[in-house]
């Protein structure tokens, strides 16, 4: 497969000139080492812990380990060695040097921990996910931090609703963007038994497998909605604590994302619980039982992926750019609800998001709300339109591929 360059590129590169470690982290199998030896070429050395030998000789030997991979040099799945991280502190603590290592990690809890007493004020991390739709079509570098206002339109050529949904289901793995349906389906198959093989028992002991994978399962379709621990529970067949500490797990290693409600203090009617998104919409359609694009289109969960698809690659448009957004929803006691609220120099930006291409004032209703508490900015309607409409003077309707 042909390299795909991605958005962060640069970002890395420069982050790298400024710190002496630098720590990519993210999901299993999203392009994580791909990345690293593509910018670091031949100019240093290259190691994986999924190496049986270097992993037993950076466990037990860490100052050997590092006499035969000096830096510079990039360390592929660093959570497996924690013992490496006091020789990292060292390494970087005498020499002024900057870029020496970089490293490829799952955001475990062990591994932040160790990063956290360590390496504090050494180590620059940053987060990765799947390819987004710039870096597929080609067009990485175009790729800004997405906000309603002053948005450039026409960078990436449009999709009908056919193509753009063939796109939410395969998903963004790097790997199987180009597969046909039968090998996607393996592969997100092998994905999940590696996943609970590698990550999970890592963190915790699950004990039951199969529980789990129905967890997984039971999640996928809920993908767009807010937390429901009882009912997750109840059709899973486990205790509450249980659903929280395996969602904490799928959190932590960056299959999910949890966006948080909006809520003041002085509006007590505001809901509390917070939303969940697959960060990949093939591999929650996979769990979910979606076996073909059109099925998905067509069924009762097509609204739930679109949206799902819009939040991942607004966050995407966000950490390949190095940066961390602010973003929350809103809903009421009355049902009224925005979907997405970036909050960016004091204001919120209203972002709703409809699988139609007819947008209208209705969908946008509630964005009146907030303009009653708090200074509301431009907000925009994301949906399957084919060009820019506007619904309001500081409301447009735009479509999925201008975000």
């Amino acid at each position: 497969m042909m390299y795909v360059n991605r958005t962060i590129s640069e970002n890395i590169l420069s982050i790298s000139n400024t710190f002496k470690v630098l720590l990519i982290n993210g999901a299993r199998q999203i392009g994580k080492t791909t990345l690293l030896k593509h910018l670091s070429e031949h100019n240093r050395k290259y190691v994986t812990l999924d190496n049986p030998t270097d992993l037993l000789l950076a466990k037990t030997d860490p100052k050997g380990f590092f006499d035969i991979y000096s830096p510079p040099v990039v360390i592929d799945e660093i959570q497996y060695a924690p013992e490496l991280f006091p020789y990292i502190k060292m390494i970087a603590d005498n020499t002024q040097e900057t870029g020496l290592i970089w490293l490829t990690g799952s955001q475990q809890y062990n591994m932040m921990q160790g990063v956290s007493e360590s390496l504090a004020g050494r180590v620059a991390i940053i987060d990765l996910f799947g390819f987004s739709i710039y870096e597929t079509e080609q067009m990485a570098s175009e790729q800004k931090p997405f906000s309603p206002v002053n948005k450039p339109m026409n960078i990436l050529k449009s999709k009908n609703v056919s193509d753009t949904f063939k796109i939410i289901w395969q998903g963004s793995f790097p790997a199987v963007i180009n597969l046909d349906a039968t090998t996607r389906r393996t592969f997100y198959d092998s994905y999940i038994r590696t996943y609970i093989e590698r990550d999970v028992r890592q963190i915790i002991n699950i004990g039951n497998e199969v529980a789990f994978i129905t967890f997984m399962k039971v999640i996928a379709a809920r993908t767009a909605q807010q937390l429901n621990i009882e009912d997750i529970a109840r059709n899973v067949g486990i205790a509450t604590g249980t659903v929280r500490n395996w969602l904490s797990v799928l959190k932590t290693s960056g299959l999910v994302y949890m966006l948080q409600p909006y809520f003041k203090n002085t509006t007590k009617r505001l809901t509390k619980t917070p939303k969940l998104y697959f960060v990949d919409s093939g591999l929650a359609a996979h769990l979910a039982g979606w076996t073909t694009p059109e099925a998905l289109e067509t069924g009762i969960s097509a609204g739930a992926f679109f949206e799902t698809f819009v939040v991942a690659e607004i966050l995407k448009s966000y950490y390949h750019n190095g940066e961390t957004p602010q973003l929350y929803f809103y809903r009421d006691d009355k049902g009224k609800e925005i979907d997405l609220l970036i909050y960016q120099n004091g204001k919120y930006y209203p972002i709703e998001i409809k699988k139609h291409s007819t947008p209208s004032l209705s969908d946008i209703s509630a964005f009146n709300i907030l303009a009653k508490t708090e200074e509301l900015g431009e907000g925009c309607e994301i949906c399957l339109t084919n060009e820019v409409q506007p619904l309001l003077p500081s409301v447009n309707a735009i479509s999925i591929w201008n975000i």
